[in-house]
């Protein structure tokens, strides 16, 4: 997590740095708060859908990870232990458990209908006093197959009563769905070799004081298994005030990305 909060502090000061700049009095107009916490809330969504993936195909006589979280700090139990589905497992963080520099503490409850591979199945993460270094992260995913053609599989993403409260005790709630398609790797026996793109979708983060951001999917966001971040794409930024586009960039395995609004490019590192 060192990178990403790199990335939100460097994100924030950009956009402070921006806002100051311009003859904008409202508080509320200026307030950048949504955006840093909307790119936490991103990223924790994604690593919850990757711990449902690996469970699902770990359990799967299908495919296999090739990596496995049950020698993790993390503790994994099928509760209760069936054979049949619906399947449902507890991901216990217990009171501080680090995996790749990331912190997180608490329970997810992830609760398969079918193995993630099977059209119409649905993974449904559940958060249960659920912390991600330092910030408490609350309400559910629902990560839907919608394939419609064997050889490109496809999900919907769905958050819903999402309430991220960060270290500071400022409180946002999120909603949002997206389209999530498989672009590498359907046909071999790991995710390692994996690619997903996020070809549409809104997500909506509301401060309690009213200050609101829309990221609307703009260009596809391309992420691979093996990569850390999103490596092409872009994202519509819209608020009372910000009006520009995130870029992930043309695709290569980095941390860079920038922010362009007027015409004005503000790079930053995740």
């Amino acid at each position: 997590m060192k990178n990403s909060s790199l990335l939100l502090s460097t994100f924030a000061l950009i956009l402070f740095s921006f806002i100051s700049c311009t003859k904008e009095d409202s508080l509320t107009a200026t307030d950048n708060g949504p955006v840093v916490a909307s790119v936490s809330i991103d990223l924790i969504n994604e690593l919850d859908i990757k711990i449902g993936n690996e469970i699902s195909f770990e359990n799967s006589t299908a495919k296999k990870t090739g990596k496995s979280l049950t020698s993790s700090c993390a503790i994994i139990a099928m509760n209760p232990v069936t054979s049949n589905f619906p399947k449902t497992f507890d991901v216990d963080f217990g009171t501080g458990c680090t995996i790749n520099g990331i912190i997180r503490k608490g329970k997810l409850k992830i609760t398969f209908s079918n193995y993630v591979t099977e059209t119409g199945s649905t993974m449904t993460i559940e958060r249960e006093n659920y912390y991600v270094n330092g910030n408490k992260v609350e309400g559910k995913i629902e990560y839907k197959n919608t394939t419609t053609t064997p050889s490109i599989p496809q999900w919907t993403r769905t958050v819903t009563n999402g309430i991220f409260t960060n270290t500071k005790g400022e409180v946002y709630t999120n909603t949002g769905t997206h389209t999530i398609k498989q672009t590498k790797g359907v046909e071999t026996l790991t995710l390692d070799d994996n690619t997903y793109e996020m070809i549409d979708g809104t997500h909506i983060v509301t401060k309690q004081n009213g200050a609101k951001i829309t990221l609307t999917v703009l260009e596809s966001l391309v992420k691979s298994y093996s990569c850390n971040y999103v490596s092409k794409g872009k994202l519509k930024v819209e608020s009372p005030l910000l009006n520009g586009i995130i870029d992930y960039g043309n695709g290569d395995c980095d941390n860079n990305a920038t922010y362009t609004q007027n015409g004005i490019i503000f790079p930053f590192t995740m």
